[in-house]
């Protein structure tokens, strides 16, 4: 067995005393328990809502917002139909990439993009990526 010097001591010691400070990283819960339901209206996409009725909204003409993520695998397209928006909404890429068809024009988003659609649009999403994709919806209720 070798001996152990003074500054190897002081090294192992500091080293236990740091693994015996950390703690395993706790996920952080939702104020008041928002419970999501998941549904999978398209292949390779499932829509995770927050919440049923929404929150009231600040913003003048709306009177409620809710929120909504788009989960889109690899390949998988989102809304093929190009079903028209039934509120203004704000969304944005948490994750992933996906290519965006909005009323004749066609853009990639990546992660942190932002954009918008009014009541009427007519959009669809492709996920371009080689990962999952994560669209972020806030929606605008009158």
């Amino acid at each position: 067995m070798k001996k152990l010097d003074r500054r190897s001591a002081l090294a192992l010691g500091l080293a236990a005393a740091s693994a015996a400070v950390v703690k395993p990283a706790a996920a952080q819960k939702a104020a008041g328990a928002i419970a999501w339901k998941d549904a999978s209206p398209w292949p390779g996409v499932v829509v995770r809502s927050y919440g049923e009725a929404g929150t009231p909204s600040l913003i003048a003409g709306f009177k409620t917002v809710s929120m909504r993520d788009f989960i889109v695998q690899p390949g998988s397209k989102g809304n093929p139909d190009s079903t028209p928006m039934m509120n203004p909404m704000v969304c944005h890429i948490l994750e992933g990439e996906l290519r965006v068809e909005q009323d004749g024009k066609s853009w990639t988003a990546g992660k942190n993009y932002v954009w918008i659609c009014n009541t009427g649009t007519k959009e669809n999403v492709v996920n371009v990526g080689k990962v999952v994709a994560i669209m972020r919806i806030t929606d605008l209720k009158a």
